[in-house]
């Protein structure tokens, strides 16, 4: 190959791209923090985040991944000896399920594998035997990064109330925020977490929780620290409190940008939907490349996030796709996440491609040409017609 001088591109999910107006807002002096010019504006961003989430509850934000909002959902409603559920559907269901234990919680999980999504009547079935309500909340993700399964996030509300159980449900949507449709008060999510550096296409280092007033009423029974504590941040009086802090300055800039690009110019409507074409073109491109080349891990279209697809190969096949495409296009695809150790054989048939935030047709059918350009250029047998076919899907729209 010709060595390739432009930018390279990533199409792993998470940290997504960045575009050029949200880096060109971030790159600026520092600012005043105590008065002034950024202090009006952050005080714009709480309405435009709760309209991302579809809420009218309250808002914390965090200097910290997703990782802090896990921590900082759990610090404020359960404590030490308390009982969560948690529906495991690939790693991060099982990574939060795995925070919580360390904070002291009584965690029971149902795994559900990395192949399919959360059963509602097997979570309604355990919430019925739960009659002392002892479960104090329900957790899920809504999009397990790693297994690219999407969970029916309204079917598992309904089996909560058809079980008549008082618990909270807490929903992750670090994957799937602004990728996903996600209704959070029509859907009756209690906690909602999610992080900045995906679907709203900021660098990582902002996370957030947003919390309805069951949720807050659940905090006064547990001490949260002084840093996690979501009611100081949300009913701030003093600009610092909103971060426990100095503010992440340049981020909160950069946050304002997209925010922009998502609320006021494209609306979350479209941004959906948008969503939904280019991850139908992604797949579109995985059958025509062939079962006997590679196929997709969750098997039901229905089931599979609009943010990332897992893809599952031929032996072999995905490790020398993601090497190849980095050393000779600069294009960087997704390690197969949680599906294998690093050091077992079959790590080399895994990779995802992200297809979050900031995606549109040039960008995505770049991404499944270079695919198949690396295909083709190491003589692995696969399937004809994939930039073709998403193309085709494309156009339909």
């Amino acid at each position: 190959m010709v060595p390739c001088h432009s930018p390279s591109l990533l199409a792993i999910p998470g940290p997504s791209v960045i575009p050029e107006r949200v880096l060109r807002a971030m790159h600026r002096a520092s600012p005043n923090i105590y008065h002034g010019e950024l202090i009006e504006m952050v005080d714009t961003l709480w309405p435009d985040l709760k309209a991302v989430a579809r809420t009218k509850h309250s808002l914390a934000l965090y200097i910290a991944n997703g990782h802090g909002a896990w921590e900082a959902a759990l610090a404020n409603t359960v404590g030490p000896g308390d009982a969560i559920l948690v529906l495991v559907t690939g790693r991060f269901g099982q990574g939060w399920a795995d925070m919580a234990r360390r904070m002291g919680v009584e965690v029971e999980t149902i795994d559900f594998g990395k192949r399919s999504d959360a059963d509602p009547q097997r979570l309604e079935e355990r919430l019925r035997q739960d009659g002392a309500g002892t479960i104090k909340a329900v957790l899920t993700v809504q999009t397990d990064t790693a297994s690219s399964v999407i969970n029916d996030v309204v079917a598992l509300r309904k089996a909560i109330d058809a079980a008549g159980h008082d618990a909270l449900f807490m929903v992750d949507c670090i994957a799937s925020l602004a990728c996903d449709r996600f209704e959070m008060d029509d859907w009756g999510v209690d906690v909602m977490v999610s992080a900045c550096q995906k679907g709203l296409m900021t660098p990582a280092g902002m996370a957030f929780v947003w919390f309805n007033d069951r949720a807050a009423t659940a905090r006064e029974r547990v001490s949260p620290s002084q840093y996690w504590d979501w009611r100081d941040r949300s009913q701030a009086q003093i600009f610092y409190q909103k971060f426990a802090g100095t503010a992440p300055t340049h981020h909160l800039y950069g946050l304002r940008e997209a925010l922009d690009m998502l609320i006021k110019e494209e609306g979350m409507e479209v941004c959906w939907a948008r969503h939904g074409r280019i991850a139908k073109a992604v797949w579109a491109a995985v059958d025509a490349w062939g079962e006997d080349c590679m196929h997709h891990n969750i098997t039901d279209p229905t089931k599979r996030s609009a943010a990332v697809s897992a893809i599952t190969t031929a032996p072999g096949v995905a490790g020398k796709l993601r090497a190849w495409c980095e050393a000779e296009a600069g294009l960087t695809l997704g390690i197969g996440l949680g599906m294998a150790e690093p050091d077992a054989p079959d790590y080399a048939n895994y990779f995802r491609i992200g297809h979050m935030g900031h995606q549109h047709p040039p960008m995505t059918l770049g991404v499944l040409a270079t695919i198949d350009l690396a295909l083709k250029a190491q003589g692995i047998g696969h399937g004809n017609g994939a930039v073709e076919a998403a193309a085709t899907v494309l156009a339909e729209f």
